[in-house]
């Protein structure tokens, strides 16, 4: 269910109104809380109270809403998920209905895989750098430790990707993680930090980021894997120092805060907060009545979850070849032989954090 039905079936229905002019979500990203167990500097989420979270009935009112809007893809994000007990639950609903992936800090990955390995595609561990400069992003001793114990785990039962944000401090820790992700037989995504308002200001900018963007669209283009595309890169690069902005389709990408409202017009410029609850609206007539143009030129983040949506094309054949083909001759490898880390299928860009 978690592949052919979400994946494939809803995607053709959704081009066959696509193709009548309308604008229809493709993946959605929802966080389950907002409180956490650490305390990352460039994050503004735990920082706030969360309002009571929503019942597990609530949760699967919410997924079915979002199956008759057609989205596809949904992620699972915080806070720390982890630190709902209702998780191993809310995570069986997704996967009858979903293509459905996780992002944790890895504190509590261990003990909690059992409950959960089952219920996900693929699922994303945070990691910022290497060994002490994760630890002091992510505010608490040890955290680099327990991330590793938790991918070493999570790698044997289920496709794993390091999700790494670069900043200002951890700009040179990019290339020696695509090693590490390398050495462990898992895959790594990364996003420049974005200046939340009530967060440290951490994006880094100028010609450091320009060096490291370069190297890691190099290292992608030469197998390492990388799970944004080479084109990721170029737009952004494009972008923040050529003065060529990518065109933006924020309506592909929906996100639902903590207590199921969506978040318009996306995760960075409202910062998370929600307005009406998804089951009580229908989101084919608002998304195609809102005014999407004031946005699609922004170019302000380089979320993945954004970018890579936007500029796929059908008529690209590297871009089909690289995130449709490969990743269907992926998931056929791993339904022989299991579990290939390494090879993690993924649709552009899931929402990571």
């Amino acid at each position: 269910m978690a592949f052919f039905e979400p994946v494939v079936l809803r995607s053709l229905k959704r081009a066959t109104r696509e193709a009548r002019g309308q604008k229809l979500p493709v993946i959605a990203g929802h966080k389950l809380l907002y409180r956490c167990n650490l305390e990352c500097k460039m994050c503004p989420f735990w920082r706030r109270e969360d309002e009571e979270l929503l019942s597990l009935s609530q949760e699967i009112r919410m997924m079915d809403a979002l199956v008759r809007t057609g989205v596809s893809f949904l992620g699972f994000e915080g806070g720390e998920p982890m630190l709902r007990r209702d998780l191993p639950e809310i995570l069986r609903e997704s996967h009858d209905r979903f293509h459905t992936s996780l992002v944790t800090n890895g504190w509590l990955l261990q003990q909690r895989l059992p409950e959960i390995a089952r219920s996900l595609e693929l699922l994303f561990v945070s990691l910022d750098g290497i060994g002490p400069m994760h630890d002091f992003l992510r505010g608490i001793p040890r955290s680099f430790e327990r991330a590793i114990e938790g991918i070493k785990a999570a790698r044997e039962r289920l496709p794993v990707a390091i999700s790494s944000t670069i900043t200002k401090d951890n700009i040179y820790h990019a290339v020696p993680l695509v090693d590490l992700a390398e050495s462990m037989g898992v895959s790594i995504t990364f996003q420049v930090a974005y200046d939340y308002s009530t967060a440290d200001a951490m994006s880094p900018m100028g010609p450091d980021l320009l060096e490291v963007l370069r190297e890691l669209r190099l290292r992608r283009v030469n197998g390492a894997p990388i799970l944004e595309s080479p084109d990721y890169f170029d737009a952004i690069i494009n972008s923040w120092y050529r003065q060529e902005s990518w065109h933006c389709k924020p309506w592909m990408t929906m996100n639902v805060d903590p207590q199921g409202r969506i978040v318009l017009p996306c995760y960075t410029l409202h910062e998370y907060a929600g307005q009406t609850p998804v089951w009580e609206t229908d989101v084919a007539a608002l998304w195609n009545s809102y005014d999407w143009s004031k946005y699609e030129t922004c170019n302000k983040c380089a979320l993945a979850c954004y970018l890579e949506p936007s500029i796929f094309s059908w008529s690209n054949v590297g871009m089909i070849r690289d995130r449709i083909l490969s990743n269907t001759f992926a998931r056929v490898a791993r339904t022989w032989r299991g579990p290939n880390p390494a090879m993690v299928p993924h649709p552009p860009g899931l929402l990571t954090s």
